[in-house]
C-alpha cells in the first residue's frame, strides 16, 4: 500500500513540478520585460529591457523543451524518492543542483542554436523564482506529510529480525521521531524470549518464524538487526524476505567500526569495505585544501600584522620571558613540529607545561594572557605554523605527546584524526569541545570532520570561529 502511495504522491509532484516550470517561466517574463507592472523594474532593482525583445511566444516555446529537462534533473537529484527521514536541506540541496544545472543547459542551449536575442538574466530571474516557489511547495507537502504520519496515517510497516545493540539504536531513532511514520511490529529473535521488550517493543517469535508471518503480507519492509555473532543466518533470512518480495534493509552490528557512509570498491565483482573514508587522502582533494590554506594564512598574516605587533608588546611590557610559547605537538601521520603561540602564561619547567590542562582560573594564565585565550589572540602564530605545512586552517586541534600516549590507549579511534593535518580551529572547537571538556566528544566531531571533509565544510568552520556562539565557550 505504501508503494502505491508513494507512487501516486511522486506522480502528482511530477504534475505540480511541471506547472511549476510553465508559472515560474512565465512569471519570470513578467518579471524582466513588463514595465507595466514589474517590481523589478518599478525599483530598478533591473533595468528596463531595450531594442529588441522576441515576441513571448517565441520564449513560451522553449517549455516544450525546458519542462522535460528539469523534470529529468529532479529525478537524478533524487526529487521523486521517498524523503522520511531527510529533512529541509536535503531537499533544498537537491533543488538547488537541479536549477544550476538547468540554467546551465539553457545558456548552452542557446549559445548552440546562436539564439542571441534570448535574455540571459530572464533565464537567472527564471531559475531563482521556480526554486523559490518548488521549494516553497515540496516544503508543505513535507509538513503535511509529517503531520498525518504522527496522527498515526501513511505510516511504513516493520518486522525486526535480530535483537542486538542496533536493534535498540534503530528502535530508538525512529521512536523520537514519529513524524518519519515507521510502525514496528515487533522484534524475532532466537535468544531473547518471547514477550521481553525494549520501549515496548516486544520479542514476538523466533527468526524461523519470518516465512509464516510474511505471507501475512502485512508488512512494507523487514529490518535485519542481527548480532555480529549471528551473521551466520543472514543469507538464509535474506532469501526467505527475497522470496516473499518484501523490501528488505540490512543494519550491520558494527557500526562502531565502519563509518556511516562507508568507501567501497569493486575488486572484480567482489565487494570491498574501506573502514575508514578519508577524502583528505585523495592528492587533488589534498593539493585545493593546501593552496587555499597559503593564501588563506597570507592574507591573515597581513591583516593581523598590527594586532600581532600590538599584542606582542604588551605580553614583553606586562610579563617576563619569551614572546613566542613553542611547544611539541602531534600532527599529520604522528608526526612531531613545533607549534607556535603567543605566550598566555607564566613561565613554566617543561615538566609543569605538558602535563597539565588549562581549566578555568587557572592561576598560570597571566592577565593579558587571559584575554588572548578568550579572544583566540593567542592562536595567531599559529599562521606560520599554516605557511610551513605543520598545520592546516581548519582540522582537528594537534595535541601534546603525553596526552596522545595516553588518550590512544583510552578512547578508540583516537589516533584516527592524525590522518589529516591538525588545524587552528575544527568541527569540535566551534561545537564548544575545547580545554577541559569531553575528549570522547570530541574524537566523535574530529572523526567526523575527517570522514566528511569538503572545502565547503571548512569554510563553515571558518565563518563559526568569527561568528558562533560556542566558539569561546570553555576558553580558559
Amino acid at each position: 500500500m505504501i508503494k502505491e502511495n508513494q507512487k501516486l504522491l511522486n506522480l502528482l509532484k511530477l504534475i505540480i513540478d511541471a506547472v511549476i516550470i510553465a508559472f515560474s517561466f512565465v512569471l519570470s517574463y513578467y518579471l524582466r520585460f513588463d514595465d507595466t507592472w514589474s517590481p523589478l523594474i518599478r525599483h530598478r532593482i533591473i533595468k528596463p529591457a531595450f531594442g529588441y525583445i522576441r515576441p513571448s511566444q517565441d520564449y513560451y516555446t522553449m517549455l516544450i523543451f525546458l519542462i522535460p529537462c528539469y523534470l529529468i534533473l529532479y529525478r537524478i537529484f533524487g526529487m521523486y524518492d521517498p524523503k522520511r527521514t531527510t529533512g529541509r536541506r536535503a531537499e533544498l540541496k537537491g533543488l538547488l543542483k537541479a536549477n544550476a544545472l538547468g540554467l546551465v543547459y539553457c545558456v548552452a542551449a542557446l549559445y548552440l542554436m546562436k539564439e542571441s536575442n534570448f535574455a540571459r538574466l530572464f533565464l537567472v530571474i527564471f531559475a531563482g523564482t521556480n526554486m523559490v516557489i518548488d521549494y516553497t511547495f515540496r516544503l508543505c507537502v513535507m509538513l503535511f506529510l509529517r503531520k498525518i504520519r504522527r496522527s498515526g496515517m501513511n505510516l511504513k510497516h516493520i518486522l525486526l529480525v535480530g535483537y542486538s545493540h542496533t536493534a535498540e539504536e534503530y528502535i530508538r531513532r525512529l521512536l523520537i521521531h514519529p513524524e518519519w511514520g515507521y510502525a514496528l511490529h515487533g522484534i524475532l529473535d532466537d535468544n531473547h524470549p518471547v514477550g521481553e521488550d525494549y520501549r515496548g517493543i516486544q520479542v514476538v517469535g523466533k527468526t524461523t518464524s519470518l516465512k509464516d508471518r510474511l505471507s501475512s503480507n502485512q508488512f512494507d519492509e523487514i529490518v535485519i538487526t542481527l548480532s555480529i555473532n549471528e551473521f551466520y543466518k543472514l543469507e538464509k533470512i535474506v532469501a526467505i524476505c527475497e522470496k516473499s518480495g518484501v523490501h528488505t534493509k540490512f543494519i550491520p552490528d558494527y557500526n562502531h567500526i565502519i563509518p556511516t557512509r562507508p568507501y567501497t570498491e569493486d575488486l572484480g565483482g567482489l565487494p570491498v569495505i574501506h573502514i575508514r573514508r578519508v577524502p583528505l587522502s585523495s592528492s587533488f582533494n589534498n593539493t585545493i585544501k593546501r593552496i587555499v590554506d597559503i593564501f588563506g594564512s597570507l592574507f591573515a598574516l597581513i591583516i593581523a600584522a598590527i594586532p600581532m605587533l600590538i599584542v606582542a608588546a604588551i605580553i614583553k611590557i606586562t610579563s617576563p620571558g619569551p614572546l613566542i610559547f613553542k611547544q611539541k605537538r602531534i600532527g599529520l601521520h604522528n608526526r612531531e613540529f613545533q607549534m607556535y603561540k603567543f605566550r598566555s602564561m607564566r613561565v613554566q619547567t617543561e615538566t609543569e607545561e605538558q602535563k597539565a590542562w588549562t581549566v578555568q582560573n587557572d592561576p598560570r594564565v597571566t592577565p593579558i594572557g587571559r584575554f588572548m585565550r578568550k579572544t583566540n589572540i593567542d592562536e595567531l602564530p599559529q599562521l606560520f605554523n599554516v605557511l610551513k605545512g605543520d598545520m592546516s586552517m581548519v582540522g582537528p586541534r594537534p595535541e601534546r605527546p603525553f596526552f596522545v600516549e595516553r588518550f590512544k590507549e583510552e578512547i578508540p579511534r583516537y589516533m584516527i584524526k592524525h590522518q589529516v593535518r591538525p588545524g587552528m580551529t575544527g568541527w569540535a572547537q566551534v561545537n564548544g569541545y575545547r580545554g577541559d571538556t569531553s575528549i570522547a566528544a570530541r574524537i566523535e566531531c574530529d572523526l567526523y570532520y575527517v570522514e566528511n571533509w569538503t572545502l565547503g565544510l571548512d569554510f563553515k568552520i571558518l565563518f563559526m570561529t568569527f561568528f558562533g556562539k560556542n566558539v569561546n565557550k570553555n576558553a580558559y
